[in-house]
């Protein structure tokens, strides 16, 4: 059975929205997988849960993958209510109230759904003393509205194969303009002329403040940006003067709210990979690759001069408009903590119920934590996976940024890795997640051991808890940059300043 890491509450609803998608009464789906309508209501309605068995049999009456059906997030908004509801009702501050249980029946419409879950909220908000008197706007903002945002921005990737033809299209337009004609990288004097050709020009400084990759003085058209010995290099320093001469590019104005702040910043780093690894090159220098069955991301990164995180990104953004390959992206830390990620493949990403996978964590036994455990840790480790979703094959980076590193991973569905370099390799496990038993839960001999006999102090990961800076959204578009520091330095940089 499947327990713990899979909400049977989601799956139910899941089930039932793909069922419905098919045109298929309960009887009709129980007659393709052999099982009586009863049960398959009571697979719908949270009250027991499935076999890994009975998920393959009934994804493949409906014409869906597992992963469809065992993803953690609701199918509808209307149906994250419906979840969101049950939870609530559940709490013993709600409890406390004594109501009588509140069916989420047809008859309940969505708006009056969305005002019992969001009152709820806000007073549980409110009870536990974490709540302040702030416009809506704020709220927005906080870890709720990041959660969300990020996970539609990342549903509509996914149906755009993470293919953004307006933005390469104002890229190559930039491009053209300033001579680039290929094949290699750009050069300074391009992404020079690239910023003048938009308006600006870059000043390099010392003493930008710490919360800022870069300000642009808008009014005298100025971009500002570290010093080479402060971003880690040419090539941060060349991705950060990219990025910020994409929100201008691409005619971005102060972000309304998260979600336009988060789209934002996804388009300017979008821009940045489009203007760094032009597209006609890119796909010139894979369709060679492929040809020779050997893809690799950090060519991509060597070619056009860029991190190996933008290369993979570059990777994804191309690989599947130009030659049919799906693939799947991540970032993640040693403690196999998700920060970002991406699939067109089919592979299975821990989430919550809103769709959220920041900060859930992935199999023990997937490419992106193997390769901490490898003793060639610092080379690309390559790795096929056998999970409930089907057969994977994973190339993880792990780039020295921070702590121990971060793993950026790439891969794609087995079949289709004889394209890429290291697919030949030996390293082979098996993912059963969201199986509890497969690596969340301990051995039961190691639980007779210790428990009740250890008390572990778990680390803050306050970055996943709280979202972005609250102190800094009442008056700023901007969330997580200090306004004062940034008109400080804008005040020290305008022509004709004294010192103030």
């Amino acid at each position: 059975m499947i327990s713990e890491s899979l909400d049977p509450v989601v799956f139910g609803q899941r089930l039932r929205h793909l069922r419905k998608r098919a045109g298929l009464t309960l009887e009709a789906l129980g007659a393709k997988v052999g099982s009586s309508a009863s049960y398959l209501s009571q697979l719908e309605n949270g009250h027991r849960e499935p076999r890994l068995s009975t998920v393959n049999q009934l994804a493949g009456a409906l014409g869906c993958t597992p992963s469809e059906l065992l993803s953690a997030a609701a199918p509808s908004r209307r149906a994250e209510l419906e979840v969101a509801l049950a939870r609530i009702q559940s709490d013993p501050l709600y409890q406390s109230l004594r109501l009588p249980y509140l069916k989420p029946s047809a008859r309940l419409d969505g708006a009056a759904l969305e005002h019992i879950v969001t009152l709820f909220q806000r007073v549980r908000e409110l009870t536990a003393g974490t709540a302040r008197v702030v416009p809506h706007s704020d709220l927005i903002a906080g870890s709720l509205g990041a959660r969300a945002a990020n996970a539609a921005l990342r549903e509509e990737m996914r149906r755009r194969n993470n293919y953004f033809e307006e933005i390469e299209a104002v890229a190559g337009g930039a491009l053209e303009a300033v001579g680039y004609v290929g094949p290699g990288s750009v050069s300074e004097r391009h992404l020079s002329e690239a910023a003048a050709y938009f308006g600006f020009r870059v000043a390099r400084v010392q003493g930008l403040p710490p919360s800022t990759r870069s300000i642009t003085d808008t009014a005298n058209r100025v971009i500002y940006v570290p010093q080479r010995n402060a971003t880690g290099g040419t090539r941060s320093s060349r991705s950060v003067i990219a990025q910020t001469l994409g929100h201008f590019a691409l005619g971005h104005g102060e972000p309304a709210d998260f979600e336009s702040y988060v789209r934002q910043r996804v388009e300017a780093n979008y821009f940045a990979g489009a203007l760094l690894a032009p597209e006609r090159a890119v796909v010139r220098l894979l369709a060679e690759a492929k040809r020779n069955e050997d893809i690799a991301v950090e060519d991509l990164g060597e070619t056009f001069y860029i991190s190996y995180e933008m290369a993979a990104h570059r990777l994804t953004n191309l690989i599947t408009r130009h030659f049919g390959i799906p693939v799947h992206f991540q970032r993640s830390d040693h403690e196999g903590l998700l920060w970002k990620a991406y699939e067109n493949d089919g592979v299975l990403l821990p989430a919550d119920v809103d769709g959220t996978i920041e900060g859930q964590r992935l199999c023990r036994w997937w490419s992106s934590r193997q390769a901490f455990e490898s003793e060639d840790s610092y080379e690309v480790h390559y790795q096929r996976t056998e999970t409930v979703a089907g057969d994977f094959w994973c190339a993880t980076h792990i780039e020295l940024a921070r702590d121990r590193g971060d793993a950026i991973t790439v891969g794609t569905v087995d079949s289709m890795s004889h394209w890429f370099r290291g697919s030949g390799t030996s390293r082979r496990s098996v993912s059963r997640c969201p199986d509890p038993t497969c690596c969340r839960r301990p051995a039961d001999d190691a639980v007779a051991r210790w428990d009740g006999r250890a008390w572990p102090s778990a680390r803050d990961h306050s970055g996943f808890v709280s979202g972005l800076p609250s102190d800094t959204v009442v008056f700023n578009p901007y969330p997580g940059v200090d306004l004062i520091d940034v008109y400080s330095f804008l005040d020290r940089q305008a022509p004709g300043a004294t010192s103030r």
